[in-house]
């Protein structure tokens, strides 16, 4: 594709220059895009992206020389690297997203796309609405915080929401793959960013909002703005919106759906809404639950558990049925639905171990819901291993404790993702949350009523955990949920809570059976 036919896909607002002869560069031929100077091929369009980290405008000469045919910059370099064409844009990560759109044929035009937006239950409720649809017989991809998966293919995620050409070539393969319906988890910083730019779904659904990213948006005001965006900007012209009544800022997405001219469908636990829950029994092996749907009542069977699992259900529900899928439909795809992987992922278990549940809940919300549940669920203790990450929002870490020292009759904090920051002065700051808890020596935890300890090596900590567990009582492991590794420095090193506790769990089995250990 020629340079200049790619540069016209960007608006008047973005704008552009070329530095030097522009006839020369127009006809440059750009046959891929880039955004990594390390994978660069012959005839990238690289694109300089600043980060958190590093900013692409530093390895312009790296991609030259893999053989960039063009840069797109925002600020052209002191020392150009040889001849190449350079591109000057206000907004090298904004321009992406159209540069990719054209590149790869505006993919996302040829799909049914299905947007799920919200601080928490995005991931379940696009496995449910997945399951849903496979079950009518269409071929559905799913973009997500878990993975990126189509029939064929399944990727580990990056990112909630993929950067703008990972994402645009991801639904040309999707369309290439004869799938004709992608369900997506659109987070904030997805949608502040334009990583979506150029999408236009017909379904778009909030699960629900709380504290979240505030460190990247600065105030719940300006994150509930980036997530309205999905309703305001990135609807079809046929659109339904899905709304949670539940959630104390809905009316403004209800709004923002009215106002887009969208077609509105509610869901609440009672009251006046398309989709209400009528009735639940939820156990730790799963739930139960009637709801009504557009005036029908409908029997489900969902390996889900908790409260917070019935909102994401209800709206799973909402979204099939804003999609024109019947009853009977709607309850076989859900009672098809697999275990969503790290959401209260139960480890299985041999007869006369702990219960062990791992979960993804990383912010003060998501972890009281969660620990709230499981209490009502417990036979016997809770005891609860967490932590908090590294370089992100601080405000949350004691909020998180408070939650668990509320719920939990053990708890061990531990390291998450500490990233740059001292592992022990995150500790220092999750523990001012955990005043409700006595501080134990991890030796003294097991006979230590309401107590906490603490332990930064996070496989120590679940050890410790399972260690003390009998029967009876119940582990969660939260925070890290389906990641299979620990963000330490920029390095990420391999660690799985759920293998880890499946290890403890092995341990301490054959640590009882040693005479003179137990049965």
């Amino acid at each position: 594709m020629r340079l200049l036919h790619l540069l016209e896909s960007l608006s008047d607002a973005d704008g552009f220059a070329i530095q030097g002869d522009v006839g020369t560069a127009g006809e440059t031929i750009v046959r891929g895009l880039g955004y990594d100077s390390r994978a660069v091929a012959p005839g990238d369009l690289f694109v300089a992206l600043p980060g958190r980290d590093h900013d692409g405008h530093d390895y312009l000469a790296d991609a030259a020389r893999l053989g960039a045919a063009a840069l797109l910059v925002e600020h052209p370099p002191a020392k150009p690297p040889g001849s190449l064409p350079i591109v000057r844009v206000a907004d090298t990560r904004r321009a992406l997203a159209p540069l990719a759109r054209r590149f790869f044929g505006d993919p996302a035009s040829e799909l049914e796309l299905i947007g799920v937006t919200g601080t928490n239950g995005k991931t379940s409720t696009s496995y449910v609405v997945e399951s849903i649809l496979r079950r009518t017989g269409r071929r559905v991809g799913l973009v997500g915080t878990v993975e990126i998966r189509h029939p064929g293919e399944r990727l580990r995620a990056v990112n909630t929401t993929p950067e703008s050409l990972d994402l645009q070539r991801t639904l040309r393969a999707m369309r290439t793959n004869q799938v004709d319906a992608v369900v997506m988890e659109v987070s904030s910083h997805g949608l502040e960013l334009g990583r979506v730019a150029g999408c236009q779904f017909r379904v778009a659904a909030i699960t629900n909002l709380s504290p979240e990213h505030l460190d990247f948006h600065g105030n719940m005001d300006a994150y509930a703005e980036a997530k309205l965006r999905l309703f305001r900007d990135h609807l079809h012209d046929d659109a339904t919106a899905v709304v949670n009544l539940d959630d104390p800022r809905s009316p403004a997405f209800c709004d923002a759906a009215r106002a887009a001219g969208a077609r509105l469908v509610t869901t609440a636990t009672s009251g006046e809404a398309d989709v209400t829950l009528e009735a639940a029994d939820v156990t730790l092996e799963g739930t139960r639950a009637r709801l009504r749907i557009g005036g029908e009542p409908c029997e489900l069977s969902v390996p889900l558990l908790g409260d917070f699992n019935l909102e994401n259900l209800r709206v799973a529900v909402a979204i099939a049925y804003a999609l024109g899928v019947g009853v009977e439909a709607i309850a076989a795809g859900v009672a098809d639905c697999p275990q969503v992987p790290g959401r209260i992922e139960r480890i299985a278990a041999e007869p006369g171990e702990p219960t062990v549940l791992v979960d993804y809940a990383h912010t003060p919300d998501a972890v009281e819901k969660l620990l709230r549940t499981v209490r009502s669920l417990a036979p016997q203790r809770l005891i609860t291993v967490f932590g908090c990450g590294g370089d992100r929002d601080r405000s949350k870490r004691p909020l998180m404790a408070q939650a668990v020292a509320r719920f939990s009759d053990r708890a061990v904090a531990t390291s998450d993702n500490p990233r740059n920051e001292d592992p022990l002065a995150i500790l220092d700051e999750v523990e001012t949350g955990l005043s409700d808890l006595s501080r134990v020596a991890a030796g003294a935890l097991d006979g230590s009523e309401a107590s906490y300890c603490i332990e930064p090596d996070r496989r120590a900590a679940i050890e410790l955990a399972v260690g003390i567990a009998s029967a009876g009582d119940t582990i969660v492991i939260a925070g890290k949920g389906h990641e299979d590794y620990q963000i330490v420095g920029h390095d990420r090193l391999p660690f799985d809570d759920r293998r880890e506790a499946r290890r403890a769990l092995d341990r301490a089995a054959e640590a009882s059976a040693e005479p003179g250990r137990g049965a």
